[in-house]
């Protein structure tokens, strides 16, 4: 399912910084050996440009090395060697202006699937449409991935109630959430207006909302009024292994890219009920890279 772009106004100040420049089981295995199994794209680039090491950004001068967090390119690895991803959804994360560039993981998300991902940096967030779009953050009255469809169904059933204007569309049940893709996506099903008209019952979902700062800072984005209406969606169980876990905070606060990469997985197996095969792994493709350089060097220095 590729969904639509949605028309969204920003405040005049506003721009995109891109064009500027499961279960407990799951858990378990995740922490005993982290970014096991895999399928990624082979990171011999990776090696190769790490021997070669940093080079000058020819847009801001930086010092970077595989990609220039600032400038959101590459840098001594070509496009053609990456792996680029196609999305289900649309994704768009809301930078904390004080989040340190060069430590964000955010950036990766961008590279990877630079068709399906946006960075906006605070105070800038555009205007959604609350039935359409979900904010990923934890706290109370936050759904699990496997709800959060039904949930937007129900907003978009009230929202229809209220108004004259348009018929009230009939409330799915999970079963006919999970298994209405298939139909859609098969052209023999129906006219192409029956197929369109189902599909857009069936995904309501047009564009998720990631917060990219560090846990202290997050409050105030978290709490901006223009997210406050949008459904909350809680990624519940998932451990992280960032090599900048922040002291005196969980395990299940996760990295931008762990988060990315874990709703778009749950989104493929829960609601789109489809049999996941690996195919949003190079999400992680930058991220797997430094994790094994990282633990790498401390084992090196012998602190593990």
């Amino acid at each position: 399912m590729s969904s639509l772009d949605q028309d969204q106004n920003l405040h005049p100040s506003c721009r995109d910084k891109t064009t500027v420049s499961s279960d407990s089981s799951d858990t378990h295995e995740l922490a005993k050996e982290p970014l096991q199994g895999l399928k990624l794209a082979s990171h011999a680039v990776l090696e190769k440009a790490k021997e070669r090491g940093r080079l000058k950004c020819s847009k801001c001068g930086g010092s970077r090395m595989f990609f220039c967090y600032t400038c959101c390119s590459l840098l001594g690895v070509s496009v053609q060697e990456i792996p680029l991803i196609k999305l289900p959804v649309k994704i768009d994360i809301i930078k904390h202006p004080n989040e340190t560039d060069g430590k964000s993981t955010a950036i990766h998300a961008k590279i990877l699937a630079p068709s399906d991902v946006t960075i906006y940096t605070y105070p800038c967030i555009p205007d959604y449409k609350k039935d359409t779009v979900v904010l990923v953050f934890p706290g109370p009255g936050a759904v699990s991935v496997h709800d959060m469809m039904q949930c937007l169904h129900d907003m978009t059933d009230s929202r229809s109630h209220g108004s004259s204007d348009e018929p009230c569309i009939k409330r799915l049940k999970s079963e006919e959430v999970q298994g209405a893709p298939h139909t859609a996506d098969n052209p023999g099903s129906g006219t192409p207006d029956e197929a369109k008209d189902l599909k857009s019952r069936v995904y309501p979902l047009q564009r998720v909302v990631f917060i990219d700062s560090t846990w202290n800072q997050t409050n105030k984005i978290s709490t901006d009024e223009r997210l406050q209406d949008l459904l909350r969606v809680e990624l519940k169980m998932r451990k992280t292994c960032f090599w900048r876990h922040q002291k005196g905070k969980p395990d299940t606060y996760l990295s931008t890219i762990e988060a990315i990469y874990y709703f778009v997985k749950d989104f493929h197996e829960q609601c789109l009920a489809q049999e996941y095969d690996g195919e949003y792994d190079n999400l992680l493709f930058f991220y797997s890279y430094l994790h094994a350089v990282v633990k790498k060097a401390k084992i090196s220095a012998g602190k593990c």
